[in-house]
């Protein structure tokens, strides 16, 4: 059976109203839903316009394919190359597979006419955001009447998987999230977390922890690690064969962490400046005292790499350069390029948010994690929502997922100067323009060696984002490009022997973040290795190793690590 005209007109019938009308539900979508109470506060979209040839060439693209859709059905020869319908339920039920390449076909066609809106970029990604929800939302997949797989495991299971998938419902509800793995599997300072050592010092924003060496001696500068303050630290020490703190202390550095603590009513006034002053510049100042080192080397990852910076700077303001090199893993420093958050960010937004907890609040910790899983919807919400819901299934347990579900608050204050001053008007690059702590910051000042890393398919912290550091920076840098996304790409042990990285000519960075990896030259296995053999040479002589943590009363051992912040909860 062939396209007839009366189908045609009638796929062109479809095209103009559902496709429109779906488009039309797509945006409507984007303002009521909450991801993280975040698309709620954007100003409207404005009514959109479409490249006429785009469209044109879009309905014929619309036409063929649809028709070609449904002379495979008719046939019973659909392919589907989606992991959504890949199961033998879909391919063995003529009318689950049509429903599936159906929407796939619409799917499609919605996405290509976000391409096609006529706007400026950032509206542009907008509509794309947004009609990537709905799509994401609307998979036959996700409802129990559609889901193949899922009617089919309630027949085998004589309703089992349906009664399971209610209680794993209710326990989701109650616990606030969406359960990605078993998390009764799972405790910090049991099975995540358990490098040997001892909390040093603590105040009220942050706890210490000093390792216990692994090694007789050690190098003379000790090294201290800031990792985000929007998650828990140990994503740095999840297994001992994957802790890059345990890998660092292994290559003889007497290595702090700075673990954070969730915050509570108690510090809902807390600022930027406090997080720098109290916490950043607090950290390193306790460092040298412990260890009677007048410098030491310090990484900051992604939000704590932005703290560390910012806290240089302001050091150096005051004439104070204590740290002899700085490392920044999938760090912000200049915001203009921030990927897929840029869609959540205007105005109007940051002026709602500054109205509602500049002053003081907290940014509750689930807001934040439900915002990150939906920058990939498919993979870190629905996918859970079939399997454990539909299916009834327990998702297998896996430390990295443990971890990010362990959600941390933030300080209104501190979140709203940091959305005002870093991702909408991106100050901190501007010399003089931001003040902190009674310092105006310039980090033309921050001139030391700087060993900056970025991971190439990285969603919360683009390649290009990352690697704009080296513009700003004056100091010598070494820019290093690693496989994988935001975690993945940075917890790489050079054991497990995967992924690849990528080295430019040294000195060579060229503006365009593009051009520098047209010319860089792919190695296998982890950056690891390459980062420790550039901080060996910025860690001085080595001495022999401490027997014991901290220093004399003062900063005696307060608790076993991981500490007691670590394990409150959001």
């Amino acid at each position: 059976m062939e396209a007839t005209p009366q189908f045609w007109s009638q796929m062109g019938e479809a095209f103009q109203q559902n496709l429109g009308k779906s488009f039309a539900q797509a945006m409507q979508h984007f303002q009521s839903i909450d991801l993280g109470g975040l698309s709620k506060d954007l100003a409207p979209v404005p009514q959109l316009k479409f490249h006429a040839d785009k469209l044109q060439a879009l309905q014929m693209q619309y036409f063929k394919d649809a028709t070609e859709l449904w002379n495979q059905s008719l046939h019973n020869s659909l392919q589907i190359k989606d992991r959504r319908f890949s199961g033998e339920a879909w391919n063995s039920n003529p009318v689950a597979a049509f429903n599936a390449a159906t929407y796939l076909l619409n799917a499609r066609t919605l996405m290509g006419l976000a391409e096609a809106v006529d706007a400026d970029p950032k509206t542009r990604s907008r509509v794309r955001f947004a009609v990537e929800q709905w799509v994401a939302a609307a998979a036959p997949s996700n409802f129990l009447a559609f889901n193949a797989e899922a009617q089919k495991k309630a027949l085998e299971t004589k309703g089992e998987s349906i009664a399971k998938g209610v209680k794993n419902l209710v326990h989701d509800i109650q616990q606030g999230h969406v359960s990605m793995t078993d998390e009764s599997l799972f405790e910090v300072g049991k099975n995540v977390a358990t490098t040997e050592g001892a909390v040093v010092f603590e105040n009220e924003f942050f706890q210490l922890i000093e390792y216990k060496p692994l090694t007789a001696k050690v190098y003379e500068r000790p090294f201290l690690l800031v990792p985000p303050c929007i998650n828990k630290f140990y994503i740095l020490d999840l297994q001992p064969e994957n802790s890059f703190i345990r890998y660092a202390v292994s290559q003889g550095h007497r290595t702090f962490v700075v673990s954070w603590r969730n915050p509570d009513t108690s510090m809902a006034d807390k600022t930027w400046d406090d997080y720098i002053e109290q916490a950043a510049i607090k950290a390193i100042e306790t460092v040298q005292e412990i260890t009677g080192a007048p410098k030491i080397n310090a990484l900051g990852f992604c939000v704590g790499g932005t703290i560390l910076s910012t806290a240089l700077a302001v050091l150096a303001a005051r004439g104070e350069k204590p740290v002899a090199s700085a490392t920044f893993l999938t760090t912000l420093i200049d915001f203009t390029d921030t990927g897929i958050l840029d869609v959540f960010i205007d105005e109007n937004f940051v002026k709602f948010r500054e109205m509602q907890m500049g002053k003081g609040g907290l940014l509750k910790g689930q807001d934040l994690a439900s915002t990150f899983s939906f920058l990939r919807p498919n993979d870190l919400v629905w996918n859970y929502v079939v399997g454990n819901y539909l299916k009834g299934e327990t998702p297998p347990p896996f430390d990295l997922l443990y971890w990010n579900s362990d959600s941390t608050n933030l300080p209104g204050p501190f979140y709203a100067w940091y959305l005002r001053n870093t991702y909408l008007e991106n100050n901190l690059i501007k010399p003089g323009k931001a003040k902190v702590c009674g310092e105006k910051v310039d980090l033309r000042q921050v001139d030391l060696p700087v060993y900056i890393y970025g991971s190439r398919e990285d969603h919360i912290v683009p390649i290009g984002g990352a690697y704009a550091s080296t513009q700003v920076l004056p100091g010598k840098k070494r820019f290093v490009m690693g496989a994988s996304g935001h975690i993945a790409g940075v917890i790489n042990p050079p054991a497990a022997n995967k992924r690849s990285h990528w080295l430019g000519a040294e000195g060579k960075f060229p503006k365009d973040v593009n051009d520098w990896i047209a010319g860089a030259k792919e190695l296998p296995g982890s950056w690891w290795t390459d980062w420790s053999s550039w901080l060996k040479t910025h860690a001085g002589k080595q001495i022999a190793a401490p027997k014991g943590y901290g220093k004399g009363a003062k900063y005696k051992a307060i608790e076993p690590a991981p500490g007691r912040y670590v394990k409150a909860k959001a």
